[in-house]
């Protein structure tokens, strides 16, 4: 393989990559390109540009499109959609960080601060 071709080999299988034109990914979402602009605009997604200013996305940025037409196609408007995608997100952000911090405190043989009572409050 050319030494060139490497840098791009090694990106087919990052998410992050950001491999789709504008069409390419409309086609693949099943969708229009001012759909996109659209997600774009309310800054739930930022596709990166090309050298010549032309959007490209990641399969990242296609997943959440992806759950933002879903939304869209069960009557949800595009802002409130997007609003909603990124508080999924920050959610599972959260949850993540809460098991990471439970596996922390449980490895040192703590009980937390709450009194061996797992962080839930008192029993009633």
């Amino acid at each position: 393989m050319p030494a060139e071709n490497a840098p791009v080999a090694g990106n087919l299988d990052d998410d992050d990559y950001p491999a789709y034109t504008m069409g390419r990914a409309a086609a693949v979402l099943g969708t229009t390109p001012a759909f996109l602009r659209s997600v774009g605009e309310t800054g739930l997604i930022a596709p990166l540009r090309s050298q010549g200013g032309h959007r490209r996305y990641s399969r990242r940025q296609l997943r959440i499109a992806a759950r933002a037409r879903e939304l869209v196609d069960q009557g949800t408007p595009v802002e409130a959609a997007c609003r909603i995608i990124s508080l999924e997100n920050q959610l599972a952000d959260a949850l993540r960080l809460n098991r990471e911090i439970s596996r922390k405190l449980g490895a040192h043989g703590g009980h937390g601060a709450h009194g061996g009572q797992g962080g839930h409050g008192p029993n009633i």
